[in-house]
This record gives C-alpha cells, sequence and structure tokens, in this order.
C-alpha cells in the first residue's frame, strides 16, 4: 500500500509532536515554543495542525483496523 503525501505529512508532523513532548517530558523545554515563541500566533497554529494531524492518525488507524476486520471475515 503505497502512502499518500497527506499520510507522510501527517506521520512526519506527529513524530515531530512526539518527540517535542517527549523532551518537555525530559527536560521541561518547550522546542516548539522557543524556535517559533512561547505563545505567538505560529507557534499555536503549528500546534493545532500537529493535532489535525493527530485526529487523521486516528482516523486511518480506525479506517485500517475496520478494512483487516472486513478482510478477514470475508475469508
Amino acid at each position: 500500500m503505497e502512502m499518500k503525501l497527506i499520510d507522510k505529512v501527517s506521520y512526519s508532523l506527529l513524530v515531530i509532536g512526539g518527540l517535542n513532548w517527549g523532551v518537555v517530558g525530559l527536560f521541561e523545554k518547550d522546542i516548539v515554543g522557543e524556535i517559533f515563541g512561547y505563545g505567538s500566533t505560529l507557534a499555536k497554529a503549528l500546534y493545532v495542525v500537529i493535532g489535525a494531524a493527530g485526529i487523521y492518525g486516528v482516523y486511518t488507524i480506525v479506517t485500517m483496523m475496520s478494512a483487516q476486520k472486513k478482510s478477514s471475515t470475508k475469508a
């Protein structure tokens, strides 16, 4: 199964978000905030886009599980 561009972008954003939260948890440093400015419009927009990528990731997982379930019941 070939990945679409939206999948590649979404998963890249999820990795960025996950790494950022890991750094926040371990070192109490918000890398996104430091790069784009704490509470800046750009940082907030990036957080929203990363959140949307998370929602898309959940949708993708549910869709894949549903398709897998359908194919296993046909066999």
